[in-house]
């Protein structure tokens, strides 16, 4: 009898299932593509930060460094006498948080005499490849700043007679100059919008070479996919507990990455371009805030749309609800019947709000970000389980409002 209770009233009230379904569907569309959105792009949002921003992190000698305090304020005056070394670059790529380490620049600026004038002139890597274990990585300045706008080529990274040169220098694409007498054709000029542009770009080995300092390093920058920085994230790594400590450290904090740079290249020290990666934090935490509070708006707009349809679908069933009553059904078994109608509808068109809400994730990913997402099947049970709350919730007051009923009253009222 229960069953054929629960059948008629689908077959019943049509019109009232459609609108609470379709509140609910809307809601578990809405909250499916912000869960899959959030799980998904986190790191594309990251990568589209780093393209206008540019390195996180930045690793220089350790050696370099004089800590002087003053009132309070840390300050590190860098002299030019010491080097990392090229060859413990590789190392980079073996911390635990390897895969977060997007890009990788070093850097050796000095002085050279181009066509008999002073100018700076940065060694860097273009398009190096990085062996780590059986895996390849290839990466260099181009990478770690991708604003910077070429016109021609990029320097081969083991030429010692190609340069790029800035806007702002007198030499251009296809120009042969010499620096400290060595011949150097100019591949390309590059626009960088910053003192790059006066300063002449060459390999990092033509560096070396040109500065006597074989596989010397000045500094080298980093891009890496970040956590936005909060109270935990700023507490000294030696004060913690072993327990915090290790959620410190296995957090992709910019300031546990560059914890861990120090612990591969010993005689390195890095740290975060604070301005860079609070720059990012904010805007990472913005955007998680507003897809979060899309989903609880969702939420409670659906809560609200079963709430309003339940209380009209068992304010016309008063009468067999009555009648239910009079027959001897007792109140658990009325909450019952209705908490299962609700129930079965929740899922099958939470079900169906979960496929669409991928679908839009998808639809939203390849037109915001150029990339697919792929179907997260992580996230159906999370959103039927939010469907049944909501469509549980709602049906809470209506429920109240029937078990309430006088059957008596309710049948005189009808008679």
């Amino acid at each position: 009898m229960f069953l054929r209770l629960l059948a008629e009233s689908f077959l019943r009230q049509k019109r009232r299932r459609l609108l609470a379904g379709l509140a609910i569907l809307l809601g578990a569309t809405a909250i499916t593509t912000m869960l899959a959105l959030g799980t998904s792009i986190g790191d594309k949002i990251n990568r589209e930060l780093n393209s206008n921003y540019g390195a996180n992190i930045i690793v220089y000698p350790k050696a370099d460094t004089l800590d002087i305090d003053i009132a309070g304020v840390n300050i590190k005056p860098a002299t030019s006498g010491s080097y990392l070394r090229e060859q413990d670059l590789p190392k980079l790529k073996e911390i635990f948080w390897r895969n977060n380490i997007t890009a990788i620049s070093p850097e050796l600026p000095l002085t050279v005499t181009a066509n008999n004038r002073q100018l700076t002139a940065t060694g860097l890597w273009f398009h190096h490849t990085i062996q780590s274990g059986t895996d390849t990585f290839t990466t260099g300045a181009p990478a770690v700043h991708p604003w910077w706008k070429l016109t021609g080529t990029w320097p081969n990274d083991n030429a010692t007679n190609e340069a790029a040169a800035g806007a702002k220098l007198p030499f251009h694409t296809g120009d042969s100059i010499t620096i400290d007498n060595v011949p150097i054709h100019i591949t390309g000029t590059v626009t960088t919008g910053d003192d790059t542009d006066t300063q002449l770009l060459i390999p990092l080995a033509l560096a070396q070479q040109l500065n006597n300092t074989p596989s010397a390093v000045r500094r080298v920058y980093l891009s890496a996919l970040t956590k936005p920085e909060d109270a935990f994230a700023r507490r000294n790594p030696n004060s913690l507990s072993p327990k915090d400590h290790d959620r410190w450290y296995c957090s992709p904090y910019a300031n546990s990455i560059a914890f861990q740079v120090d612990e591969a290249i010993p005689a390195a020290h890095a740290e975060q371009i604070r301005r860079v990666a609070q720059s990012e934090g904010q805007i990472l935490s913005r955007i998680s805030g507003l897809m979060w509070l899309v989903t609880i708006a969702s939420l409670i707009a659906a809560s609200f749309a079963v709430s309003s349809a339940m209380a009209t679908a068992l304010l016309e069933r008063r009468r067999e609800i009555g009648l239910m009553r009079s027959l001897g059904a007792s109140q658990t078994t009325i909450a019952s019947l209705v908490f299962l109608e609700t129930s079965i509808l929740a899922l099958a068109t939470g079900t169906i709000g979960w496929a669409l809400g991928s679908l839009l994730a998808a639809r939203i990913a390849i037109q915001i970000f150029g990339s697919q997402i792929p179907f997260n099947a992580v996230l159906l049970p999370v959103v039927l389980a939010l469907s049944l709350l909501v469509a549980i919730a709602g049906s809470i007051p209506s429920v109240r409002f029937a078990l309430r009923l006088d059957p008596a009253a309710t049948l005189r009222e009808d008679a």
